[in-house]
């Protein structure tokens, strides 16, 4: 680890510019239009008293080299008010920066307006500028803040963002809407996180000084990808670093209820484990090998060619079988380094960024619960029955580590930026439960073990230029990015001995060995134009462009089962695989092994995508105060799909399963009432399609919950197959969006809006329960579903009580949905012959995945002169249907988790070069639970975590 730091640190050190002016100073700026909040080109910018000056490039930026002392600069544009800022002090060797320089349009003969530059050197006017005149109902946060407020990562920043809420610490959800309904981009491209079967990417994995801005998308206009509904959150990083920076964070965490815990479970892994990657310790024992001996071929024959194959096989399995007790680690840890800066040569500017983050976490959780409930058989029963229990200890070690790279160049007319970003993750998982099974028809008890390592990976490379012609009549945008994502669960462990006898059979499950391997291979790109013209008389726009994408996914599990003969058991798995127990020419009914994916494996398939998109809009002031703007996306998006049923009845070999061609339109209006206040109302269609693994014949199984994710191509049917309850045709939900906002800007980046939305869901897909197979679930169209909400957004100071409390902000977002899904035939009927005496059914049912109501709530003093920032931040979703039920499967709901964390950044020294942070999440102490829900009975629990209370302190040492 020592090694890999010093590394990183040469070669940040190394990227040092040999291009210094050590006996000026410099002095950057970036110049904006107040109205439009866009950046103005061809600006002057003079050195008062000097004939040094510097006129702005087309995003606005200049730049001026000066002596050490204090300056003034003049700033002048055609029909622009003349700006003149003063106070500016300037350090040789150094550089000084001005934010968000705002010049309005000329009204009369004003005088020159002067200003100091300590008065614009940390607000947000820039980006409010850009909410407030955007096409769009957009939120967001910029660099200026986080270099205020001390936030650490994206995840930490974006929490601030009203109408948003960070599950799990790193995914983003907007309005209460699920993964499904979100979207993350970076830079504007879509990219997968380290699960591709997410839209939302980790946000937690970026640090704050390498991101321009994050902005939160609400609303659909057509240069957006159409698959979205609830938002898209684009993180932007830095072109060029306004100032040379090297930054060196470390980070602990301590939570009571898991570190120093003595029923920690653990095993012997790999040496790399630390890395978050398998060293080769869990290599499938059959690599390399096309022909697997099986049993019934070698059992007559054990000391043939095949027979002593089966035997090397069988005892190159690691033995190894259930975890032992070990004490956690004191704390966790993390670390961070990155380093930036900017340069010229020949009136050519350079930039570039590199970012480094790694963390290594431990859980361990007691009392673990996961459990599957039915409906009794009798109506007039009202206790749900226990169909298995399962409740132990879990402990999981997680090491995520990543890079980002970025370079960019920069000219008078054009910009080329070239991103690297790569993420590594590897997660260990050792759990004991006691398992009780009724579901068979007799109770039985069992000691449970599982052992799971599971190792993603992430890497992304993207290009992108922009081009400025013809004056700024026109812009030319482009970009290409490729992506390569794996994920492999390497030798996935799990064994249950029967009670009391310590038996091992098919009623508690033979021991299993499970690996899995996926690679997905995307590309992405895209290219569009802007043209500036006018319409009667007022600024306009012209956007026209299209985008590819492109996306194959290769996807394999190998699973063995251990039948164990008449080998008998202490209940130590440890000693399962031990010699003398196995499989021999002396011992013929010992333990031996099963490829159940030979010869049929449903879970082996290959499937491609492409999406050729197009489209045009316009935006357009038919009053001075009304904006409009319209367009129209097209997409033609087709999947692929290669693999097999279980019994080989179905087989498809490159058939195409998704053939859409769709039509998006969008139209925004923005009615502006005096300078800060808007009204907008807005039209969109979108769409949201089934992931690669929901359109497949897979079956996944999850070993610790023991629940099975059932692909959605699967046919079931019911009453010996005359009733079909799904006919396998999954397809893409389609959404239709109107939304209504009135939004107030005040002074200080304070906000007040109030915002109305209706959604219809066209075929929605939801997680339903498959009736065959008790805890196994099923992506399927549901029907159809409408959304109907209201969200309030605050942040106001608190100097309306007094202006003493001008530093103390509450700020808070309120967000009240009716959702509405009117349920498939098969599953009304299914709810009717199920339904307990004196329940009453109903065609409607709410919409799986959307909270009925969302609260973001804060309190905070932010005081910029002594660099202290403090917080309480609460956050609740109310109670969410997560799984469908069917027949006597019951719904199951997500219970309110009450977050409540408190969040303190102070800024040390006059230079500001130390920021420490101190957070305590969950100081109500909840805990993550899912529960089963039935008409009178009492809830059961589905799944139960306990997260503690996690206390955690950062130092951030700003080197430069």
């Amino acid at each position: 680890m020592k090694k890999l730091f010093l590394i990183v640190l040469f070669i940040g050190i190394s990227l040092s510019p040999i291009y210094s002016f050590a006996q000026k100073g410099t002095i950057r700026g970036t110049i904006f239009d107040q109205g439009t909040g866009e950046p103005l080109f061809g600006v002057s910018v003079l050195l008062v008293g000097s004939q040094t000056g510097a006129v702005t490039d087309f995003e606005g930026d200049f730049e001026i080299q000066a002596d050490p002392g204090v300056h003034s600069l003049k700033i002048t544009f055609i029909s622009y008010n003349p700006l003149e800022i003063g106070n500016i002090e300037v350090t040789a060797g150094k550089v000084t920066v001005l934010d968000n320089i705002q010049m309005t349009e000329f009204t009369s003969d004003l005088e020159t307006v002067t200003i100091s530059a300590e008065a614009i050197r940390t607000t947000e006017a820039a980006l409010m500028s850009v909410k407030r005149n955007a096409a769009n109902l957009m939120d967001g946060i910029s660099n200026s803040t986080f270099r205020q407020i001390g936030d650490g990562d994206a995840a930490a920043a974006i929490k601030r963002v009203t109408g948003v809420s960070v599950q799990g610490g790193k995914y983003v959800y907007i309005r209460g809407l699920g993964d499904r309904y979100t979207k993350t981009i970076l830079n504007g491209v879509e990219i997968p996180g380290l699960d591709p079967d997410r839209n939302t990417i980790q946000m937690d994995l970026f640090p704050t000084n390498v991101i321009d801005n994050i902005i939160v998308s609400k609303s659909f206009t057509a240069e957006l990808p159409a698959d979205f509904t609830g938002g898209v959150v684009d993180i932007e990083t830095r072109d060029f670093p306004e100032e040379k920076t090297m930054v060196l964070s470390v980070t602990g965490g301590y939570n009571p209820a898991m570190h120093l815990n003595n029923n920690n479970l653990a095993i012997q892994g790999g040496k790399t484990d630390w890395l978050g990657f398998d060293d080769g310790t869990r290599t499938i024992p059959t690599q390399g090998i096309s022909d697997i001996p099986q049993f019934a071929e070698v059992v007559g024959n054990p000391n043939s060619p095949r027979g002593q194959l089966f035997q090397q096989i069988l005892r190159d399995f690691n033995p190894i079988l259930g975890g032992t007790q070990k004490r956690s680690p004191l704390a966790d840890i993390g670390m961070g380094y990155s380093i930036g800066n900017q340069f010229s040569i020949k009136n050519k500017k350079f930039g570039y960024n590199l970012a480094f983050t790694y963390r290594n976490e431990t859980e361990v959780f007691e009392n673990a619960e996961y459990n599957l409930f039915g409906k009794p058989r009798n109506a007039n029963e009202f206790n749900m029955e226990a169909l298995e229990l399962s409740k132990g200890t879990l402990s999981v070690n997680n090491v995520l580590w990543g890079g980002v790279a970025g370079l960019a160049y920069k000219s008078e007319f054009t910009k080329i930026k070239l991103n690297f970003l790569r993420l590594q993750n590897g997660e260990s998982k050792v759990g004991r439960f006691d398992f009780l099974n009724s579901n068979l028809g007799a109770n039985f008890e069992a000691d449970q073990y599982n052992i799971e390592y599971n190792q993603r990976a992430m890497t992304n490379l993207l290009l992108a230029g922009e081009h400025f012609l013809g004056k700024g009549k026109w812009e030319v945008k482009w970009k290409i990015s490729p992506t390569l994502s794996t994920i492999e669960d390497p030798d996935v462990r799990i064994t249950r001995f029967r009670l009391p006898n310590n038996t091992i059979g098919t009623e508690v499950g033979l021991p299993t060995r499970i690996w899995r391997n996926l690679e997905e291979r995307g590309l992405f790109g895209n290219l569009n134009f802007i043209n500036n013209y006018k319409f009667m008389q007022s600024a306009a726009k012209l956007r026209f462009g299209g985008a590819y994408v492109y996306k194959n996914r290769d996807f394999l599990i190998e699973n063995f089962q251990f039948p164990t003969g008449s080998t008998q058991f202490n209940g130590d798995p440890n000693q399962v695989m031990n010699e003398e127990n196995l499989f021999s020419a002396t011992n013929r009914n010992g333990v031996r092994y099963d490829p159940l994916f030979i010869p049929i494996n449903p879970n082996q398939f290959n499937s491609y995508l492409q999406n050729f998109a197009g489209y045009a809009s316009t935006e357009v002031n038919p009053t001075p105060s009304l904006k409009a703007i319209v367009g129209l996306r097209a997409e033609k998006y087709t999947q692929f799909y290669t693999g097999t049923n279980q019994t080989n009845t179905i087989v498809f070999d490159n058939e195409r399963v998704l053939d859409d061609l769709d039509l998006f339109p969008t139209v925004n209006l923005i009615q502006s009432v005096g300078a800060n206040q808007n009204f907008r109302a807005a039209y969109s269609r979108t769409i949201a399609r089934p992931s690669f693994k929901e359109m497949s014949f897979a079956e996944i199984i999850d070993p610790i919950t023991g629940r099975t994710f059932i692909g959605g191509l699967f046919e079931e049917t019911t009453n010996g197959g005359t009733e079909v309850l799904w006919d396998g045709n999954l397809q893409a939900t389609r959404i239709n969006n109107f939304d209504l906002r009135w939004e107030k800007f005040l002074k200080r980046n304070e906000l007040v809006s109030i915002s109305g939305f209706y959604k219809t869901f066209d075929k929605p897909i939801e997680m339903v329960q498959f009736l065959s197979d008790p805890g196994a679930y099923q992506p399927r169209n549901v029907g159809s579903g409408t959304v109907l909400g209201v969200e309030l957004e605050l942040r106001k100071s608190l100097d309306f009580i007094t202006p003493a409390m001008e530093n103390f902000f509450f700020n808070t977002n309120i967000t009240v949905v009716d959702s509405r899904i009117e349920m498939s035939e098969s599953e009304f009927r299914s709810r009717q012959l199920s339904a307990r005496e004196g329940e009453q059914i109903d065609r409607y049912r709410v919409m799986a995945g959307q909270a009925p109501y969302l609260i973001n709530a804060g309190f905070s003093y932010n005081n910029p002169i002594n660099g202290l920032e403090a917080g309480v931040f609460y956050n609740v979703q109310g109670p969410t249907l997560n799984f469908i039920g069917f027949g006597n499967r019951t719904d199951t709901y997500l219970v309110p988790f009450h977050s409540l964390n408190l969040n303190i950044n102070k800024t040390w020294g006059k230079s500001e070069r130390v920021q420490t942070t101190f957070n305590i999440t969950n100081l109500l102490d909840d805990k993550r639970e899912e529960v089963f829900t039935m008409y009178n009975a009492e809830d059961q629990i589905f799944s139960r975590l306990a997260p503690g209370r996690r206390v955690a302190f950062r130092i951030r040492y700003s080197i430069w």
